[in-house]
């Protein structure tokens, strides 16, 4: 039963030849690699569980607002927007993109967070959990077995390219973030882990060469932003996969050009704030706004 996380096929096809879930799969591995029980795991997984939704619910009030003041408060507003009808697409879509905000300024105001993979796309795998709570009544156990699938998928990335946005751009960390969430809805929805592999695909396809370009060298623009894409990027592959579409480029491929493409990108675009959106002369004026700030104080 053990296996290195290196290799999505490898664990789609013995998940496939077992007839089980990913979940299901990495539960047991994780069990026996942990040597605890299966529950013990599972309520470790529900603490993480438990702790999104409550950066999901602090996020969405009025009053958050970062230490810079660059963020906050627009969770709030597209609440507000989803509570008086006024959305384009509807409660399902705009509650992710609600939600994804929320995490991700709350993180920006020093709230409490799961990495998701990391701090900076922390919104994106918790929105499309409690969405899919929330709006198609998956239960909380599923969701908590969903967030092993989207682990698996984190690792793997992590394992054969990078999720860290100083080492491989935004593509690394949104983009991770997106395929794990992609996987999690697929699986949720009935789907099996051969389709989980395809939503993996295509999220990092859909993201990738997405630069890191921190303004003032702060998670926050234009990461809550990105946080909100990334999550409807994760919908939008579920969804493909779901309707019958296919990769044509296997997972694990994918996540190898993603490496190849981060490797290429260029040092200002990988988290050092000295290129991309950090360099436009709005963000220079906000960062040195920001430092004269706090230097004041």
């Amino acid at each position: 039963m053990e296996f290195t996380y290196h290799s999505l096929q490898e664990i789609v096809e013995m998940a496939e030849n077992r007839g089980m879930k990913l979940s299901e799969l990495v539960l047991m591995e994780q069990a026996n690699v942990l040597e605890c029980s299966q529950q013990e795991v599972l309520e470790r997984m529900r603490e993480q569980y438990k702790v999104m939704k409550q950066a999901e619910l602090k996020g969405q009030k009025k009053n958050v607002k970062s230490t810079s003041g660059l963020t906050g408060g627009d969770a709030y507003k597209i609440k507000k927007a989803i509570d008086e009808g006024r959305t384009l697409s509807g409660s399902f879509l705009a509650g992710a993109l609600m939600r994804a905000t929320a995490v991700s300024e709350l993180n920006a105001a020093m709230g409490k967070i799961v990495a998701a993979p990391t701090a900076g796309s922390c919104g994106i795998l918790p929105a499309a959990l409690i969405t899919m709570q929330e709006e198609k009544g998956v239960s909380e156990d599923e969701c908590i077995m969903a967030l092993l699938t989207a682990s698996a998928i984190g690792m793997i990335i992590a394992n054969n390219a990078s999720i860290a946005g100083a080492e491989g751009g935004c593509q690394a960390e949104c983009g991770a973030a997106s395929a794990m969430a992609a996987a999690a809805i697929v699986e949720l929805s009935g789907g099996t882990p051969t389709q989980c592999a395809h939503a993996v695909a295509i999220a990092l396809k859909n993201i990738m060469g997405l630069v890191c370009d921190p303004v003032a060298g702060l998670v926050e623009i234009p990461c809550v932003k990105r946080n909100a894409s990334g999550v409807a990027n994760a919908i939008t592959s579920a969804e493909l996969v779901l309707c019958g579409v296919k990769s044509a480029i296997p997972a694990d491929e994918v996540i190898e050009a993603m490496a190849e493409v981060g490797n290429k990108m260029d040092v200002s675009l990988r988290e050092t704030a000295e290129g991309g959106l950090a360099n436009c002369p709005t963000a220079k004026l906000l960062c040195r706004k920001v430092f004269a700030c706090k230097e004041t104080e």
